[in-house]
Parts: structure tokens; sequence; C-alpha cells
């Protein structure tokens, strides 16, 4: 394990680096948490619960937001979960590909360990949905505090923004990158600002908050409605999973840095200056955060916060376009179109359909739900589902990566699950008001990913059955040679083990062979990156005949003719020709899956992006060759 390490190469960068490289997390890491000041504190004094905003419930308030803070993001993801890195990337779904066993018995218990990690990515693809909409439609609706002729336009405000912004996906992030790091750096400051203006008028805030008994009374004073309350203060907590998934990016240490300096400060200062608010004023219980702000500064305040709410779900679609990628490399996925939007940075990329389905699903969000409060009720049932999975995964690393004792990885894990457990439960009632969306998300994404699985190995063991090992269908070449022509043919196959399907199709009805043939298989290895030296391995088989393999991460984008041109031991010219199996594939009632989902795979399949398409093989030096296979 390495959990120093980040994308950029350095181990433990430090001067001006690390300065840079704290300022980009800035700006992507921290955009979700960093919204949350919007709609959090009103969330929890709105009319769900039924508290009423006096001081002992604003003192009891606050103490949860410090404590949540403190315990969720402090203590569990910085300074335990973040370890948790495979090879330097984190994620949910990094995690999962760090549990799974080389040999995995469908049934056992770390199988289903797994399914939970499966199913805690597809809920993440609800949270996709539903940020961009909360966040630009909360900051939008601080056009009513300028005066309440602008609520009428609101919505179409917002959808025009969401428009612009997923409109804006194709052309990349890397434009616009360096702008994220200093506007969200103006946006904490303004925070800090804000939230200093009121805590000067009414210091003792801050007193109670950090005293934990105060948030203990009040769970007394309020009974049932005090405990369901933690649904709307778990939305201060809910970028901690952001934080775990870019840790690639950027690394532990600019990550850490930049919350304990900035991020941390920033969000307590705003969190108790609007407690100090309600203290003073329990009207402003309605939208705390825009009624800080004096008049003359609505106007910039809305402008700012919609600026950061943009950027924010910028973060978060990124984040789902990459968590895409993993689960196309792990063969979770059917292969989908995807563009490099950066000759530099791998993991900027752009998948259109992706980026179509999440701009239509956040705009009709926005269209149905019509508010922040609203859609507030979706917001939290997915992600806190997502955090008890991710500390379920994580004592599993503890005991089997690091070999901790049951005692450690037991009685840390229970605190964080009870923590978890808490704030889900009290998600829970959300569920017939808007809380169903992202389960339902999750469901459909969750049964595309383990369909199209366990359709990938059910498609790979028909092949195999009555399979040509390679040594046999060598020996029936020198017994009976075919005619050989010049140049060379490349066939992909599944499995070195065996000869392709579509070269025994090739050879049967055109009764030729390449003078050289290579037998390739491309493999992805359950860690992010594979090192150069480590990407291929060469077997000359004699006859003309070499076995290649060729090895990448899931964080990396496979271009096979590049990775072809740098091999020493076979001449490759760019005549070569690359021969694909195209499967039809068969439903049939007594193999594999449930009808459904057999035809749910069959879909998938075809409408899959083909191969040589995902490889980067030009069209024009490829040969498909169909077969039926049953399933």
């Amino acid at each position: 394990m390495n959990n120093e390490k980040n994308s950029h190469g350095a181990k433990d960068p430090k001067g001006k680096y690390l300065l840079l490289l704290s300022l980009g997390a800035l700006g992507v890491v921290f955009g979700d948490i960093g919204t949350s000041p919007l709609y959090a504190v009103r969330e929890a004094f709105g009319h769900a619960y039924g508290l009423a905003p006096t001081t002992e419930n604003v003192y009891g308030i606050m103490s949860l937001v410090f404590w949540s803070l403190i315990i969720v993001i402090s203590i569990k993801y910085l300074l335990f979960v973040m370890r948790a890195d495979n090879h330097g990337e984190g994620g949910i779904m990094a995690l999962t590909a760090l549990v799974t066993p080389k040999e995995l018995k469908r049934g056992s218990a770390r199988w289903l360990i797994i399914l939970l990690g499966i199913f805690g990515a597809a809920l993440l693809y609800g949270d996709s949905m539903i940020t961009p909409a909360i966040s630009v439609l909360a900051a939008i609706e601080g056009l009513k505090e300028i005066t309440p002729a602008l609520e009428q336009y609101i919505i179409p405000i917002t959808v025009a923004i969401l428009i612009v912004l997923f409109g804006f996906q194709s052309k990349g992030t890397a434009k616009v990158g360096a702008l994220f790091g200093p506007i969200t750096l103006v946006w904490f400051i303004t925070l800090g600002i804000l939230g200093i203006y009121q805590i000067v008028q009414h210091p003792e805030v801050i007193l109670a908050a950090l005293n934990p008994l105060q948030a203990v009374s009040f769970f007394a004073r309020n009974a049932m409605p005090g405990f369901l309350v933690l649904g709307s203060i778990f939305l201060v907590v809910t970028g901690g999973e952001a934080l775990y998934a870019d840790m690639g990016h950027f690394g532990i240490k600019p990550i850490r840095l930049t919350w304990i300096a900035i991020v941390l400060p920033s969000l307590l200062l705003n969190y108790f200056g609007q407690g100090a608010l309600i203290i003073a004023d329990p009207h402003a219980a309605e939208n705390p955060f825009f009624q800080m702000a004096p008049s003359w500064a609505l106007i910039p305040l809305v402008i700012l916060a919609t600026m950061a709410t943009v950027i924010a779900s910028q973060a978060v679609i990124s984040g789902a376009f990459s968590l895409t990628k993993q689960a196309v490399q792990l063969g979770y996925l059917p292969r989908i179109r995807m563009t490099q939007t950066s000759d530099k940075e791998q993991g900027q990329i752009y998948i259109p359909a992706m980026n179509w389905l999440i701009m239509i699903a956040s705009i009709g969000l926005v269209i149905g739900f019509r508010s922040s409060s609203s859609l507030a009720n979706a917001y939290g049932v997915g992600v806190t589902t997502d955090m008890v999975f991710t500390t379920i995964l994580f004592a599993v690393v503890a005991k089997t990566v690091w070999k901790w004792n049951w005692f450690s990885t037991l009685g840390l894990s229970s605190v964080f699950m009870i923590l978890d457990l808490g704030f889900w439960g009290a998600n829970l009632p959300k569920i017939p008001h808007g809380g169903w969306f992202p389960l339902v998300v999750g469901l459909v994404f969750f049964s595309f990913m383990t369909t199209w699985k366990r359709g990938r190995q059910l498609l790979a063991q028909a092949i195999k059955k009555g399979k040509l090992p390679p040594e046999k269908f060598l020996e029936s070449i020198k017994a009976n040679p075919p005619t050989r022509v010049p140049g060379t043919a490349i066939f992909m196959t599944i499995s070195p083990e065996s000869i392709p399907p579509a070269l025994l199709n090739n050879l049967k009805h055109n009764h030729v062979l390449h003078e050289q043939v290579v037998l390739l298989t491309v493999r992805t290895q359950d860690v992010p990156r594979v090192l150069e030296a480590q990407r291929r391995t060469v077997n000359d088989m004699g006859n003309g005949f070499y076995q290649v393999i060729l090895n990448y991460g899931f964080m990396e984008s496979p271009r096979v003719p590049e990775a072809l041109a740098k091999l020493i031991k076979i001449n490759l010219s760019e005549k070569a020709t690359y021969f694909f199996g195209r499967e039809t594939v068969l439903s049939t009632p007594e193999k594999g899956m449930g009808p459904w989902r057999e035809q749910l795979f069959i879909f998938m399949h075809r409408n899959a992006q083909s191969a040589p398409a995902f490889f980067g093989i030009p069209s024009d030096r490829v040969i498909e060759v169909g077969t039926q296979v049953e399933i």
C-alpha cells in the first residue's frame, strides 16, 4: 500500500507544488460539501420536523453539525478510509477491486460483500443526477431574497444553467479547470466572512456547538423529531465520498491540508453564523444562508453561489464519467463511447450517453420537485447507504489486507457504523417523498452491472466449450499446412489458452493463413494503472505465430495499435489486419440466468460499442467474423 502516492507522481509533494495541488483539490474535491451551507441548516428547521428555532434547538443543531464534520469527514474519511487506496486511487469501485480475490466463488461471503460494493457504486449514479439539480436550484433560489417578483424565473434559469453546464462537457474540464480553485477559494472565504459577521453578535453559539452534551440534550428534548433531523444534518457531510473518490487526482496530503486549513474552518464559521442569526431572528430559519448577507451583497452572493454550485456539479459529473470508465474496464458495464478531452490527463474523459442521461434526469428533478427543499428529500438515502457499504468494505480491507486484529477492526468499524446507521435510519422516512429516486436508479444500474458481469462470464464459458488449445492447433497446421499469404493478421481472443473462433472460421471459409499471426489478449488488472514495463507479454509460438497479452489498469484507456507499435520482437506494420469475432447471443431456457436477465444482456451486448472502436483500431483495418453463441 502506498498511501501518500498521487497521480501526479509525487509521493510527498512540498512547497509550491503542494500549494498548487491543494488549490486544485479545493476546486474539484470540495465543491459538493462546500455548497451544503446553502440548504443544510434551513432543512433542519424545515416544516418536516416541526422543530422550533429556539436557542436550545439551535445549540443542539450546531453541535450535531460540528461533530458530524469532525467524526465523519475528519476522522472516518481523512484519517482512516483514505488509507484504503488501490495503488493511489480511491472510491468505492477501487475499494471493491481491492477486496476482490483472484478466485471468487459465487455465493461466498466475499461475493456478497463485493455485491454491496457494486450496489454502492450504482447508487452514486443517483447522486450524480441529484447534486447538480439541488445545488444549482438552491443557489438560484437566492433570487427570492432580492425580490419575490423573481421567484417565477427560478426554474427556467436553473434549467438553462444545467443545459449550458452539460452542453459544455464535450469541451472537457481542462480549459476551465484552472479557474475552479480560485473561484472556490473565494467562495470559502466568503462563507467564513458571512459567518464571522453573525458570530460576533452571538459568540456563545461556538461554545455550545463544541459541547457534545448539547447534541445529547437535543435528542432527549425532541425525541423522534430530534432523531429524524439527522436526515438533514447529513447534508453537511454529503461530500465525504467525493474526498475518497478524487484522492487519486491529488493525493492524500493536499486534500488533508486543504480541509484543515480552509474548508473545515470556513464551513464551521458559516454554520455557526447561521445559528447565531437564527438566535437573533428566528424567522431567518426559512433561509438563513442568504439572510446572513446585507441587502447590497445579495446579487453578488447569488452569482458567486451559482458559480460554486456549477463547479460542484462539474466535479460530480466528472466523477460519474470516471466511475463509468472503471466499471467498463472491470467488466461491469458494456463498452461505451468515450472521448479523451485531454492529451495529458487520462482522467479527463467525456462519455456522451452518460452526460445526456444525467442532464435529462437533473432537469427532470428540477421540474418535478420545483424546490431545493423538496429535492432534499431525494438527497441522502442513496449516499447514506453508500457510506454504510464503504464502512463494511473498509472493515474487510483492515482485516484481510492490513491484517488488523479483530478487536481493532470491529471496534473502529462499529463506531463508524453506528454513525452511518443513525444517518441512514433518519433518511428512511424520506423514501416516499423522493428518497425512492436514488434507490431506483441504483437498482437499475445494479441490475445492468451484475447482469453484464454474469452474462460475460457465461459468454466466455460458451466460447471456451470445445476450445482448441494453441499447441494442438499448431500441430494440425504443421501436419496439413494451409496456404500462407503475405502480411500480419491479429486475432483478438478472450483467453490465450484457446484459439479464437474468428481464426478457425476464417481458416475454414477462406483456407488461408497470413505469414504472421498474432493472438492478442487484452486484460484489465485490478489496479488503476499498469507500469509500462509490465504492459506487454510476448510468446513466440513458432511457425509465424505469436501470443501477445496487453495489460491495462481500470483507470486506463486501452489503445491497442499504440501498444503493439512498441513491440520489439514482432515487426508489426500499419498494414496489419485485425480480426474480431462478433457474437450473436441466443437465449436458452435451461442455461445461465433468468429469462429477463438474458434478454437484458442480449440487448446490452447488441448495443455495446464495437470492440475495434473501443480499442482505438481504425475501421479500415478490421474484419469481423460472425458466430452464434447460446447462453
